[in-house]
């Protein structure tokens, strides 16, 4: 019974206004999907890793992951698709024999820290098939409607009811190959903004629970986050 993880790092991340992917954008002298891979294999509880490369970077993201010290788990790395759903589904396929939990991590949360990671995969092996990481809600939500040049706000959930998702989300391996299977086309049938991969496992009908996220594990999307993250870092280190 092993830990796969699977790192997402094909993304472009054109909001973040640079001229290369996201995921190799530099942070305190190393790129994002080093940080993250780092943290996953420190983790203690991580036994192998796919990183799911942009097209054409495959080979540049074998030697910058391949060459680490501080990696001492088996990693892969492969095309990623041209959705998050498709490299997910890339990934998963690498699987092990006997890979009975997978992980799905971004590297656009580079920080996670490693009593995150173990909490979610703790909670699999407990008999949760689908585990998400989230923290509590903080703002006052809306839902709208748009209604000419402005919205109209219908209605105001109760933000004690709910929580903004983090990752690495947390799957029994049966599961998540089954709600790619069939739920990653139910969710599209049906319009679903299935955004992640629970929301693949919820598409089938399949419960999802939470576990406590951590905020060091914010996610890099504008030029602002990646100022938080470098501060972090420097504070960390300090």
């Amino acid at each position: 019974m092993t830990t796969l993880a699977i790192l997402t790092a094909a993304g472009s991340g054109s909001r973040l206004g640079r001229d290369l992917p996201k995921a190799l954008v530099d942070l305190e002298g190393f790129p994002l999907v080093l940080h993250a891979a780092r943290r996953l294999a420190a983790s203690g509880v991580v036994d192998s890793l796919v990183v799911t490369a942009p097209d054409g970077l495959v080979g540049v993201m074998t030697d910058l992951l391949a060459g680490d010290p501080h990696i001492r788990i088996p990693v892969q790395v492969t095309d990623g698709g041209p959705t998050r759903q498709a490299s997910v589904a890339a990934g998963l396929a690498l699987a092990r024999p006997g890979d009975d939990v997978v992980l799905v991590h971004d590297a656009a949360r580079p920080l996670v820290p490693s009593d995150l990671v173990q909490r979610v995969v703790g909670a699999v092996r407990s008999g949760h098939g689908a585990v998400v990481p989230g923290l509590p809600v903080t703002d006052t939500v809306k839902q709208v409607r748009p209604d000419g040049d402005a919205e109209l706000v219908t209605g105001t959930p109760d933000r004690s009811m709910l929580r903004a998702v983090q990752t690495p989300q947390g799957f029994a391996h049966d599961l998540l190959v089954r709600a790619h299977r069939t739920g990653a086309g139910r969710a599209v049938a049906e319009h679903l903004a299935a955004t992640d991969d629970a929301g693949l496992v919820e598409a089938l009908g399949e419960p999802v629970h939470m576990v406590a996220g951590d905020a060091a594990a914010f996610k890099i999307t504008t030029e602002r986050d990646l100022w938080l993250a470098s501060l972090v870092l420097q504070e960390t280190n300090a």
